[in-house]
């Protein structure tokens, strides 16, 4: 499948600058180039030119050339490609690599507001534990989980290698964007790219406001992964009935619905087929309502994929959760860590610590550098959640360990605690993550739970949390 760099250009709707050239490579990161390859990046400078002339790669493809990249893609001789929008290139990458490498796979497309991750990870050991060969962006760590730049396909040629995969299970971000521009259409697009047998789609909620303003362009978003398909079974939670009505977005499809009322369900003793117990209580690896949906999605996707009731029971009776996912990480407190990090995460895992005994605390951190509308709706979530229950709440900045893009601003802090305020929420605020994790510790009693929830600003919490526990607790200042 050797192309031309013209060839491309016409494809991705892009502008080619320099020689026109044969290519043979992978598309990939500047940092993991090779001789031959072609980078993708949002952005480009001389310097990042340099690096690729260094590197021997064939060409880049950019939106945004900065200071002298044309200049000095011109005095190299290395071809670029601009183009209007980067998503373009990305799907184009993404199809060409599965056809090159990977044409005989099986594909499995999971998107969905909340629960994208474990549900992916999942299905993915679901296929690992019966001894098949498989692909999944989404690691243990959940580091590489959406499909904004080329490392899925740098992923998959590299996992390729010296091996037949027979399945690939692709987490798809719901909605993406860039500099406050949303990509339009970004789950269709890499929906396409894939021509996935199965999708699954696990909600609709508003996460990324500023990008997505609306209940309903959420929805269009999700959507487009269903609206996407050629061929198979989308995979759709009956709970939610806004993706229970995606079932008439496409004719070309057939449905397959998991959550109460459906084929694969949860009740009092464990996880049903129809009317038959597949997995009692005891073995299922969540016990929390929302992570049971995440199961419930997993088990109806294997199912479509037509996977054997063993395989699917012993794989999911087996599996060892994500990092942060209602995940218990102290005894004597009770700590629960989870990346509750939008409204209806945050309500969810609210509600399953709460269902457990014990005074509840909760050491939130507020979103940086996401803009106020999300803090805003967080905030309200999280208020509306905690006003009936015994609850302490501790709301942190996290500015002693998050970085420059997550930084939360004056404007953020005020939004969100002036919502608690307004619903007359008690809380006290930290600007440091640790100083909030101390007075927890310092104030819980050995019968009283801890629930951390938040993103970026809660990731470091357990390595933080073993720092304190060796030290001893006691409150440092302010940032």
């Amino acid at each position: 499948m050797v192309l031309s760099l013209s060839s491309i250009a016409d494809k991705i709707q892009g502008e080619l600058k320099g020689p026109d050239r044969r290519f043979d490579g992978i598309f990939t990161t500047l940092g993991n180039a090779s001789e031959g390859d072609i980078v993708i990046r949002h952005w480009i400078d001389d310097n990042g030119v340099r690096m690729g002339l260094e590197k021997g790669i064939a060409a880049i493809i950019t939106t945004d050339p900065r200071g002298g990249a044309l200049e000095a893609t011109k005095d190299s001789g290395i071809p670029i490609i601009l183009v209007d929008r980067i998503e373009f290139a990305n799907a184009f990458a993404l199809r060409w690599t599965i056809k090159k490498f990977a044409p005989e796979t099986k594909r499995i497309v999971v998107t969905g507001t909340n629960g994208k991750s474990t549900t992916t990870h999942m299905i993915y050991h679901i296929l690992k534990s019966s001894g098949r060969e498989a692909y999944t962006n989404t690691d243990s760590k959940s580091e590489f989980n959406t499909l904004i730049d080329p490392v899925v396909p740098a992923q998959i040629a590299e996992e390729a290698k010296g091996k037949e995969l027979e399945y690939l299970v692709i987490e798809v971000s719901e909605v993406q964007g860039w500099l406050g521009r949303v990509m339009e259409d970004h789950a269709y697009l890499m929906t396409r790219a894939i021509d996935p047998e199965v999708v699954v789609i696990t909600n609709v909620a508003l996460d990324h406001i500023g990008l997505v303003n609306s209940i309903e362009e959420a929805y269009w978003e999700v959507s487009g992964a269903v609206r996407a398909m050629n061929r198979g079974v989308a995979v759709l939670n009956y709970e939610d009935e806004r993706v229970r009505s995606m079932a008439d977005l496409n004719e070309k499809i057939e449905s397959f619905f998991y959550g109460n009322r459906s084929s694969v369900s949860y009740r009092d003793d464990g996880i049903y087929i129809d009317d038959e117990l597949l997995l009692l209580k005891d073995y299922m690896p969540f016990k929390s309502r929302h992570f049971i949906q995440n199961t419930l999605a997993a088990i109806a996707a294997c199912i479509s994929l037509k996977l054997p009731l063993e395989d699917i029971k012993a794989g999911v009776s087996s599996y060892k959760p994500l990092d942060r996912r209602f995940s218990i990480i102290h005894e004597d407190p009770l700590i629960i860590d989870d990346f509750a990090h939008n409204p209806d995460g945050i309500k969810a895992t609210i509600e399953s610590a709460a269902a457990m005994d014990g005074r509840l605390w909760i050491v939130c951190a507020i979103r940086g550098s996401r803009g106020k509308e999300i803090n805003i709706a967080n905030a309200k979530a999280l208020a509306k959640t905690i006003k009936d229950i015994d609850y302490k709440l501790i709301v942190t900045d996290s500015c002693d360990v998050v970085d420059d893009l997550n930084i939360v601003k004056d404007h953020e802090r005020r939004a969100f605690l002036r919502v608690l305020k307004e619903h007359g929420i008690k809380y006290t605020h930290h600007r440091k993550l640790e100083d909030a994790l101390t007075e927890a510790l310092n104030k819980a009693s050995k019968d009283d739970i801890i629930l951390l929830i938040g993103a970026q600003g809660m990731d470091p919490a357990t390595t933080l949390l073993e720092k304190i526990l060796k030290k001893g607790v006691r409150v440092t200042g302010q940032c």
